[in-house]
């Protein structure tokens, strides 16, 4: 079991969490700074980024999602 899956599990089985213990759970839960995503150049705005993409001959690629954060549905 990972560090952070016990992590976890140790929370849920005792809903009580330091200070210490949630920041060194926040820090696992960091995504790296080199993970490949964080090179593109997202956009927030679909028309933003429809211009670009029409200026520059390119695709649009759209991720969404809908429902709750941790369930995606």
């Amino acid at each position: 079991m990972s560090a952070i899956c016990l992590s976890i599990a140790l929370f849920a089985a005792d809903a009580s969490l330091t200070d210490e213990e949630f920041l060194k759970l926040h820090r696992e839960l960091q995504t790296p700074a080199d993970a490949p995503w964080r090179s593109i150049p997202w956009k927030i705005s679909l028309w933003e980024g429809r211009k670009e993409a029409a200026r520059k001959h390119r695709p649009i690629f759209i991720w969404a999602m809908d429902g709750h954060p941790l369930g995606c549905t």
